[in-house]
């Protein structure tokens, strides 16, 4: 199999070396620099192309698979729009068109498009509630990956990532040093984020379909914290409510809006597929780094 990674990031790169390692062929496409050494060091080829600019996008070869993993930097809903929107109709037409078009094409998306569910459980089938400019984005950009791509014979399918950690994203001492809001975290680990995309490339599955990636327990973030400083020997953090953590005057709307999304994400339809996760839990994804970090 034959696979482009449009914005071949965090997870991108991993889902290039672990494709790479399974003898599959595979071309990061990123714009910068610093995006193509990346690509380069991690073992597989790398092409320099703007998912906006179909121009630039002709020098990405024909592929069997296409995988959107483009980010928008953390930046405003406009960005957002331009790369989500924009650029991925961009790609689905440009490749599309093509005489040899891709047969899949997978989207990176996020359980932000959830909003708010007071905790309770939720999956593929549960009503999307945006709840940001940014998140409303999302929401058109997995419809756009379903219904254009399929307007263009090409199966589309929505990975749905939950916060994504792993190297270089811990974020250790934000649970250590508190004050930590209540509220469940959803993660999942890039080695199984990428793995998860890997999996349903591989065994075709999830065609015209959303899929959550998200490990197998939900935790509350103040058991998450107490299990993270009792395993690193230090004293439990400071805990705070969400109607504490929003008096804070300056936080932005779109924050105020992230702490009120309080869910409990299912990887139910991940694992019926076969998928079986390197990390099932934060127990094991976080592991080798405490050990690391409390032995310093």
């Amino acid at each position: 199999m034959h696979v482009a990674i449009l914005g071949c990031g965090y997870v991108g790169l991993e889902l290039g070396r672990q494709l790479t390692a399974r003898d599959h062929e595979v071309v990061g496409v990123r714009r910068s620099d610093a995006g193509i050494d990346a690509i380069e060091d991690a073992g597989f080829d790398a092409v320099r192309a703007d998912v906006t600019d179909p121009e630039s996008l002709a020098s990405v070869p024909d592929v069997d698979a296409v995988v959107f993993a483009a980010s928008s930097g953390g930046r405003d809903a406009e960005a957002a729009r331009e790369i989500y929107l924009e650029g991925l109709r961009t790609a689905i037409e440009t490749f599309g068109d093509r005489e040899n078009a891709p047969n899949r094409l997978v989207y990176t998306s996020s359980t932000g498009v959830y909003g708010d569910h007071d905790g309770n459980p939720v999956d593929e089938e549960t009503p999307l509630e945006p709840t940001t400019e940014k998140t409303e984005v999302l929401v058109d950009a997995e419809r756009l990956a379903l219904e254009l791509s399929a307007e263009y014979g090409v199966d589309g399918t929505v990975a749905r990532f939950a916060g994504l950690y792993g190297p270089g994203r811990y974020r250790l001492e934000r649970y250590l040093d508190g004050p930590v809001t209540e509220g469940y975290l959803n993660m999942v680990h890039r080695d199984d984020a990428a793995g998860a995309v890997r999996h349903l490339l591989e065994e075709d599955l999830a065609t015209g379909e959303v899929v959550l990636v998200v490990d197998d327990e939900p935790i509350e973030k103040w058991a998450f914290a107490d299990w993270l400083a009792d395993e690193c020997d230090r004293s439990r953090p400071e805990k705070q409510t969400t109607a504490d953590r929003l008096e804070n005057d300056e936080l932005s709307a779109s924050a105020r809006q992230r702490i009120l999304a309080n869910k409990r994400c299912s990887n139910e339809k991940l694992r019926e597929a076969g998928y079986e996760f390197a990390y099932p839990t934060f127990r094991e994804g976080y592991r080798d780094v405490i050990d690391d970090y409390c032995n310093e």
